[in-house]
């Protein structure tokens, strides 16, 4: 990261802590929330995306460990918050399309593949917002947005959107934030290591001051996704909704811009 001005660090510092917050509360949307802002202080991709997938990997398998050490407690009779039967049956769908993206063996214009996504995100929050979600009972369409949304998430880190659209139709909600972190580290274990194979430099230096900036974030958004879990399913779905569509707004701005 090149020589900031003292409020550019200030103001990335306070980015990565509203990160922190969105994945640990929702367990989704901490790149695609932060990283449109992260680039209008300083429009450097590869800065931010192995510091943002280094966060991610730290805190989602911490939280994974955490929660199922509490909920076992030594009993073996006590269910995972992971449903990896359905994580592997997705990873499966994802795991190509997800490669080919990592890679660049397939290209198209970045204005209009961020137009599609994220207008396909809006149609899904919208029907979230207002208590309609979509449900689809044909495999091959889940099929094509898991593809999409692993292809999305090889060439950047913004396929979360139409992935979880999919998955939070056949994950029960409290195991959805779970088993979404086992499969965003999944998937990010991959893309960095073709960071290192493309020798991205992975900011290690600036992990000192950003990590704390991310963990202040986690612990406040664990909290809020505690109340969101007693909450009822609408209120809960709402939620994710608007996020979606500040997603889907944000997204839209900057593809136009």
């Amino acid at each position: 990261m090149t020589e900031l001005a003292p409020l550019q660090y200030i103001l990335i510092g306070l980015i990565f802590v509203w990160s922190g917050f969105v994945r640990s509360g929702l367990g989704f949307g901490g790149a695609v929330l932060s990283l449109p802002f992260l680039l209008l202080v300083h429009n450097a991709p590869l800065v931010y995306l192995p510091l943002i997938s280094v966060h991610l990997l730290v805190f989602s398998s911490l939280t994974i460990a955490l929660n199922n050490r509490q909920r076992l407690g030594g009993s073996s009779s006590a269910q995972s918050t992971v449903d990896w039967q359905y994580l592997w049956k997705a990873l499966a769908v994802m795991i190509g399309p997800k490669l080919l993206g990592v890679f660049g063996l397939i290209t198209l214009p970045s204005g209009v593949l961020s137009g599609i996504i994220f207008s396909i995100v809006m149609l899904y929050s919208l029907s979230y917002i207002f208590n309609k979600p979509f449900r689809s009972n044909n495999r091959l369409v889940d099929a094509v947005f898991l593809m999409a949304g692993g292809y999305i998430s090889g060439t950047s880190l913004i396929g979360a959107p139409l992935i979880i659209a999919v998955v939070a139709q056949h994950v029960a909600k409290e195991r959805l934030r779970d088993t979404l972190f086992a499969l965003w580290f999944i998937l990010v274990t991959i893309k960095m290591a073709a960071f290192v194979w493309a020798g991205v430099d992975l900011q290690l230096i600036h992990h000192l001051w950003l990590l704390p900036c991310a963990a202040v974030g986690h612990v406040i958004g664990l909290r809020v996704h505690d109340r969101l879990l007693q909450a009822e399913t609408p209120i809960f779905f709402r939620v994710v909704g608007s996020v979606l569509l500040a997603i889907s707004v944000v997204g839209l701005f900057s593809a136009f811009r």
